[in-house]
């Protein structure tokens, strides 16, 4: 019987196959109470099986092959970080020897316990850690039952040799090292129960340009092993046992893709004007300074938001340096060749905690909280280290400072006097900087952008946080799964908050971009060109799609039809003037 799941679409394409499922990581455990006087020997089997994993990631590190994906490295960087940080294994530990738990249970208790914390994390990204948290766990549990530690074993059902380019992978989700184990074999898509846009498969497999569905309820469940699957990356959605006539279109469907991304290949250094001849220019954003080498090989020119706080998180040391700051400061400066790089200042705080070898304290999971500019500004010491830090690499080329989540004058100031000190400490010390380094600011907040003229005169460049200023205009939580589904960036409130920005920022020659989802959004590349926006700043991989867009826009044209889309309230009557934007 033909049907379809739907799920969340995280890396494009369309994959035809059949299915290969793996086994589920979770692992049922036993649950029981030790001796009195086997504590410390039941400490001791948790222990070793954590040092079992920690060589087990370790040879997987060491073995990686030439052509791996670089995020393959860094996640088993950041699995490693997990296990070996202290506070995994010491409420574990704790409950072994006070409650005398077995040690398998003492760690899922402890793993439960993390997941629930992660639940009421808002950031996406930091949300799509838990995953990875799971994952560790799960390979200490297996070292503790003796089970084999490769999770990715293909059931007998399907002969190895079915394993080739027409095999789809279904699993409950899987992790980084695990896709490396079963790298010899070829397949062309993944099928998760688990994960979002930022989670760790769907990152690998955009890294390796293979169509995948995450987030997919009970896929592993419904589907079973040998069943035949079209895999649409476009729309989310997963076709099981199609009939003959749906594999046809989707086969013609697939070969019209893949000509389409070779077409896109051939854009990748051509100039972005639009038909009527307005320059566009496409910046890419990055979480990790190995980013930088994708955003040029696709054509961006310049950084146009590089997110330092990933220096710092996912740390089980003490917070980077100033030293540590400025070389991988320099490092993007150097793989960008002299192009633009806007660094953006800490943005930690509330849901974006620091590593656990931090100190300092951290104020709850509100999104209205203490984060972004108002954290540093409670923590000067850090915020001098990191401007310095990034006034040294200022030295090396186009460095920029942005500022987030700016609101009051006051604040303002404040990040103004410690710029100022900060040049003036390296000045005594004799080091280089550009003393004329440009200064920019976020408008995320709607008190920034009814506030913009003040913004305008202090600053060099704006660049607008479509998700922020959405969640903060619409009062949205967008994790809380209650109201998510009215975060809507085409809210005639947001389309007339974006359309003053750029029309304000515009009069007065101040550079303003879109840094949010939106920029990188090709549905809504016509819009934005609509209301003025010649910088778009976006991740990588959309930055070709963006680009199809503009080159056929004509934003004479596209402006007549921008009064009305601007001036309906009502849905029906927006629609129909987008349609027509847009058409």
């Amino acid at each position: 019987m033909t049907f379809a799941l739907h799920g969340i679409p995280v890396s494009k394409g369309i994959a035809i196959g059949k299915a290969v499922l793996i086994s589920r990581a979770a692992l049922e455990v036993s649950h029981h109470v030790i001796e009195p006087g086997k504590e410390e020997a039941e400490a001791q089997k948790l222990l070793d099986a954590f040092e079992q994993v920690r060589l087990e990631l370790e040879q997987l590190r060491k073995g990686l092959p030439k052509d791996a994906p670089q995020e393959m490295a860094a996640f088993l960087d950041v699995h490693g970080m997990i296990l070996t940080d202290p506070a995994l294994a010491e409420k574990p530990l704790k409950l072994i020897r006070t409650e005398r738990l077995n040690a398998a249970w003492a760690l899922t208790t402890e793993l439960n316990d993390l997941l629930e914390q992660f639940a009421e994390i808002e950031d996406a990204y930091l949300k799509e850690r838990a995953h990875d948290i799971r994952q560790v766990a799960e390979r200490v549990l297996k070292a503790l039952s003796n089970q084999q530690s490769d999770s990715l074993q293909a059931p007998d059902a399907l002969p190895s040799s079915e394993l080739g380019v027409d095999a789809i992978i279904v699993a409950h989700d899987i992790a980084p090292h695990d896709m490396l184990r079963f790298k010899e074999h070829a397949f062309t898509g993944f099928v998760t129960d688990l994960g979002g846009k930022t989670s760790h498969t769907a990152i690998v497999a955009r890294s390796m340009e293979i169509p995948a569905v995450v987030g997919v309820r009970h896929a592993s469940e419904m589907i079973r092993h040998g069943d035949w699957l079209i895999l649409d990356g476009e729309h989310g959605v997963v076709v099981v046992a199609p009939d003959e006539q749906l594999l046809a279109e989707y086969r013609a469907l697939q070969v019209k893709a893949i000509e389409e991304t070779s077409k896109l290949q051939n854009l990748k250094h051509s100039r972005t004007r639009t038909v009527d001849g307005v320059a566009i220019e496409l910046f890419a954003n990055i979480e990790l300074p190995e980013d930088a080498i994708q955003a040029v090989e696709l054509g961006a020119v310049g950084v146009g938001l590089f997110r330092s706080e990933f220096l710092f998180m996912d740390r089980n040391q003490a917070l980077p340096d100033e030293d540590q700051q400025y070389e991988e400061y320099r490092r993007v400066i150097d793989l960008m060749h002299g192009l633009p790089v806007n660094i953006r200042t800490i943005d930690v705080g509330a849901d974006k905690a620091l590593g656990a070898g931090s100190d300092l304290s951290q104020t709850g999971t509100s999104p209205l909280g203490l984060r972004a500019i108002r954290w540093s500004l409670t923590e000067p010491e850090i915020f001098l280290t990191q401007l310095r830090a990034i006034l040294r690499a200022s030295a090396h080329g186009q460095a920029r400072i942005m500022i987030p989540m700016l609101a009051h004058a006051k604040e303002i100031n404040e990040t103004f006097r410690l710029i100022k000190k900060a040049k003036q400490q390296l000045h005594q010390r004799g080091q280089s900087f550009n003393p004329n380094i440009q200064v920019g600011a976020m408008i995320e907040i709607p008190a920034a952008a009814l506030t913009l003229p003040l913004f305008i005169h202090h600053f060099d460049f704006l660049s607008i946080g479509t998700n922020d200023l959405i969640q903060y205009t619409l009062a949205i939580d967008r994790a809380d799964h209650a109201v998510a589904h009215l975060y809507d960036p085409l809210h005639p409130a947001i389309l007339s908050l974006l359309y003053t920005i750029i029309t304000q920022a515009n009069a007065a020659k101040t550079p303003i971009a879109i840094c949010g989802e939106m920029a990188g959004d090709p549905t809504l590349t016509k819009l934005l060109l609509a209301m003025g926006l010649t910088d778009f700043s976006m991740h990588f991989s959309q930055l070709l799609l963006v680009k199809r867009e503009i080159l056929k826009a004509n934003v004479s044209e596209l402006k007549t039809y921008l009064p009305d889309v601007l001036k309906a309230v009502e849905p029906e009557a927006q629609a129909s003037a987008l349609e027509r934007l847009l058409a």
